[in-house]
């Protein structure tokens, strides 16, 4: 079995401080320089909970405190989020993108329908999505749709299982996940053909989220439609990844466009084999099939070395992982993203694979 261990958790305390996770290192040192950013503690706090699920220590309840309290402070007047931070704790702007948002929510839902987290955290959060629901709606990106959609997913889980005196309406988040998910068919039916099954012209990041998203809202909404199209774009997605017996991402200096003959080959970053993983995952879970598990495993090999590079993205001292392979060279730096994209992966395999 893969285990994942308490010192595989090490890289999120070198790059955490009593503000938050600072964004970016020059190898494996924190770079204060670069300050900090709402996507990334959002992440950082789902992994947190997950650790200490796992664990149990103290340790992980401080920093789900601490990238709890930088959520509040992120979140604005309107309920939306804050994105970049500078190191002397002011944001820079008064608004992130729709994509932060959407991380946001996944991050609180995670958080709430957690069953070890105290009441204590659990009404913060909670006041922080009554906060942000009324903005769902408007949203007009495909990307922060999906990451709304895998958040709006496990408060509608929570909401179904407990009869608790949280005040989230059920089903406006039911009607929420009808709306998101009927979009993201509606991007997919506009944008697929016989040659591209897709929900934009173009693959680019976090491509993964897109059938993991609909995946959960098949599953929520017991809707045969959300699966198909989800299976669909799946194995659209798993046509341009695996083209060898490895995984190779959608390179970033490029992407793949519909037109494209081939996808762009780098960089390679670890969101991409995370993702991807977690999507996996999700299908494992909902249909049963092993198979879904061996592409997550080598999605997760990617990050021990069997990649275009043949090359591990692990510091064999930090235990942290690596920011990606370039054309010519590793990136070597150990930034926030990546530390949390192998460990999530990491956590949640751990739970299925033998190894």
């Amino acid at each position: 079995m893969l285990t994942f261990e308490e010192k595989d958790s090490v890289p999120l305390f070198i790059m955490t401080d009593d503000t938050g996770m600072i964004q970016h290192s020059v190898f494996s040192v924190p770079d204060p320089n670069s300050g900090y950013t709402t996507d990334d503690n959002a992440r950082a706090l789902i992994v947190a909970v997950m650790l200490y699920e796992k664990f149990k220590s103290e340790k992980y309840i401080k920093l789900i405190f601490t990238y709890t309290s930088f959520l509040l402070y992120a979140q604005n007047k309107r309920g939306t989020f804050k994105n970049f931070m500078a190191y002397n704790r002011n944001f820079i702007e008064e608004e992130g993108s729709e994509d932060c948002f959407g991380r946001c929510l996944w991050s609180l839902g995670y958080t709430l329908q957690s069953k070890i987290i105290p009441s204590s955290i659990k009404h913060a959060v909670e006041n922080m999505i009554l906060k942000a629901l009324p903005n769902v709606k408007s949203l007009s990106y495909t990307h922060s749709k999906a990451y709304c959609l895998l958040g709006l997913n496990l408060i509608y889980d929570e909401l179904l299982e407990t009869s608790s005196t949280f005040k989230i309406s059920k089903y406006t988040v039911k009607e929420d996940i009808t709306t998101l998910s009927d979009s993201l068919v509606e991007n997919f039916k506009c944008y697929s053909s016989d040659s591209w099954k897709w929900f934009e012209n173009s693959l680019t990041y976090g491509n993964g989220i897109f059938p993991w998203c609909l995946l959960k809202s098949s599953n929520a909404l017991n809707n045969r439609e959300y699966l198909d199209i989800a299976l669909e774009a799946l194995n659209f997605l798993e046509q341009q990844c695996f083209k060898q017996d490895y995984f190779k991402p959608i390179g970033n200096n490029g992407w793949f466009k519909r037109n494209d003959s081939h996808p762009c080959e780098f960089d390679e970053q670890p969101l991409e084999a995370c993702g991807t993983a977690l999507m996996y995952m999700e299908a494992y879970k909902l249909l049963k099939d092993t198979k879904y598990l061996d592409k997550a495993k080598l999605c997760y090999e990617w990050f021990l070395g069997k990649n275009s590079a043949k090359k591990s993205l692990v510091d064999n001292f930090t235990r942290g992982g690596m920011d990606g392979i370039m054309e010519n060279k590793m990136n070597l730096n150990q930034g926030a993203e990546s530390i949390i994209a192998k460990i999530l992966t990491e956590l949640l395999l751990s739970k299925y694979i033998d190894f």
